[in-house]
């Protein structure tokens, strides 16, 4: 039975779980390959559902606001890692309370909670450090872009007391490979390398597309074992779109066709309020038995469902004309889509 056919009412998310188990057997693979401790990044995939799937395989969750650490010790149960801009002070004892891992993304920031620490000796603090080294090319992902808030700079931590820190943590990929890893590291290493051989454990951030065809998992696992060997730190990875990469869809109906120059189908769902990356990104989503606008005999605009003018997914053709009530299913629809969510003009979830 089609996907389209057993889901009962539109929009909806589907994930499947053997895609699902499939990437988190890769995933595993590279912690016994690499040594590495792979994070769930619940800002990518937050689905609390299969949860109990995922602990099977990975280290634990990496997460950025009170609700997601309290997320991730109550419904995940393994390590929790904490790394946001900046805590709320009225806030921050729940969120050392959850925590196994606290990391501060400025001096002023750990100069101002370090004392909250000495009620909870077990938790790990460390400092998000900025490389000033950029790999990513859309600049509203780029963590490591001038003028970026995230993470402090080599010359902001010259000569500052970080005494009681734990470890670092660095971000600068988005669905990046291998090789943007490897210059990222030459540039951690020549900008922050005399404070790693103090550190118990170095996080390597999120944006490694491990999952992806074609990804060199052979070169990951080999720049993880030669820093650990060199350091002789714990390693940390917190690739949250690859853990959900490739194994959800979200189905969603033809409403309504109108034209004006083109033919243009209304949908149930919405790019502004049920795939936001859509327009931040931007991308255009593949969906199942879609082509490019031209390719088969009948294109359309796809149009959502807010009053937004903006609110359109893209120009796809198909071999049938559609009408309403037809079905679509968008591809690849796990991960930063069910974490976006919003009801903007007071549309329904899915």
């Amino acid at each position: 039975m089609r996907i389209t056919e057993k889901v009962p009412r539109t929009p909806c998310y589907v994930v499947d779980d053997s895609f699902l188990k499939k990437n988190l057997e890769l995933l595993s693979l590279v912690q016994k390959r690499s040594g590495a401790r792979i994070l769930l990044a619940l800002k990518g995939f937050s689905m609390f559902s299969v949860f109990p799937l995922v602990r099977e395989y990975l280290w634990g969750v990496s997460a950025s606001s009170l609700n997601e650490v309290r997320l991730g010790r109550e419904e995940f149960g393994k390590e929790v890692h904490a790394c946001a801009p900046a805590y709320r002070p009225d806030e921050i004892n729940e969120i050392l309370s959850y925590s196994d891992h606290v990391v501060f993304n400025s001096i002023s920031q750990w100069a101002g909670f370090k004392d909250f620490l000495d009620e909870y000796p077990l938790v790990s603090p460390g400092l998000r450090v900025n490389p000033e080294h950029s790999e990513v090319k859309v600049p509203v992902y780029d963590p490591c872009a001038p003028g970026s808030r995230l993470g402090i700079t080599s010359g902001e931590l010259s000569g500052c007391d970080i005494e009681g820190i734990k470890g670092l943590h660095f971000h600068t990929l988005c669905e990046l490979g291998a090789d943007s890893l490897e210059r990222t590291l030459a540039a951690v290493e020549e900008k922050f390398g005399y404070l790693i051989e103090g550190m118990e454990w170095v996080n390597f951030g999120g944006g490694h597309h491990i999952t992806r065809p074609g990804y060199d998992i052979e070169r990951l696992c080999r720049l993880v074992r030669r820093f650990r060997e060199k350091y002789g730190t714990l390693v940390y990875l917190e690739p949250g779109e690859a853990v959900a990469l490739n194994t959800g869809y979200l189905v969603a109906s033809v409403l309504d066709i109108v034209r004006n120059e083109t033919n243009i189908a209304i949908l149930d769902t919405s790019a502004a309020a049920h795939m936001p990356d859509v327009l931040e990104m931007p991308y255009r989503p593949e969906i199942d038995g879609a082509g490019n606008p031209g390719e088969y005999a009948f294109t359309y605009r796809l149009g959502g469902l807010t009053c937004l003018a903006g609110d359109v997914i893209g120009d796809y053709s198909f071999e049938d004309p559609l009408k309403p009530g037809d079905r679509l299913v968008f591809k690849d629809m796990a991960h930063y889509t069910m974490v976006k969510n919003n009801t903007f003009n007071g549309v329904g979830l899915p």
